[in-house]
């Protein structure tokens, strides 16, 4: 009997000890994959929870660094299988054609699997909050211009503000847009 408490209390100190040296780590990996700090925080904490249950039932684990990051690798998918698609905007632009062009258009296809779908979800998410980070006038400028295919001269007409002026503003999102999402490029083209 002294032995099972003995081997129990051992387990324990080694899942605690696990838990201190990676969640960091874990917690870092997951929050640059998953935008809400909540749904990060429930994958986080059902990776542990696997790890304690893997422990309980005596599962092996040769390399436990790797194996929690290939179950936070699982929850996430898990996470964006069960999320539909949320849509950027409605608003159409054109392609080069004149042919009216959705952003949706530019992302992989939520039917090409989950990974795909995870992907697509990540580029929407840090493309809005990229966008909502911007000054109003920028933000203004660009969407203007970007998404709802106005011309600097036809917000000119209607802002009162110089067409120099919209074009040195709209230069200035591009840039905060191209810094800012320049980390989720580097991801996904490894």
């Amino acid at each position: 009997m002294a032995s099972l408490e003995l081997m129990a209390l051992q387990q324990d100190q080694r899942i605690s000890e696990v838990v201190t040296r990676e969640h960091s780590r874990l917690r870092n990996f997951i929050r640059r994959r998953v935008p809400d700090s909540r749904d990060a925080e429930d994958i986080l904490q059902d990776v542990f929870y696997e790890l304690v249950e893997a422990n309980r039932l005596l599962m092996p684990i040769d390399h436990v660094t790797g194996w929690l990051f290939r179950v936070a690798r699982n929850r996430i998918t898990d996470l964006f299988r069960k999320r539909k698609p949320e849509s950027f905007s409605d608003t159409a632009i054109e392609d080069e054609d004149g042919e009216p062009l959705q952003i949706e258009d530019l992302l992989p296809t939520p039917d090409a699997g989950p990974e795909a779908l995870y992907v697509r979800s990540v580029i929407l998410d840090e493309l809005e909050s990229a966008v909502d980070e911007l000054p109003k006038e920028q933000r203004e400028a660009f969407v203007g211009h970007e998404l709802e295919g106005r011309s600097f001269k036809e917000m000119a007409a209607s802002t009162g503000v110089s067409v120099n002026t919209l074009l040195s503003r709209k230069r200035y999102a591009v840039l905060h847009l191209r810094d800012r999402l320049q980390s989720i490029y580097d991801e996904f083209t490894k």
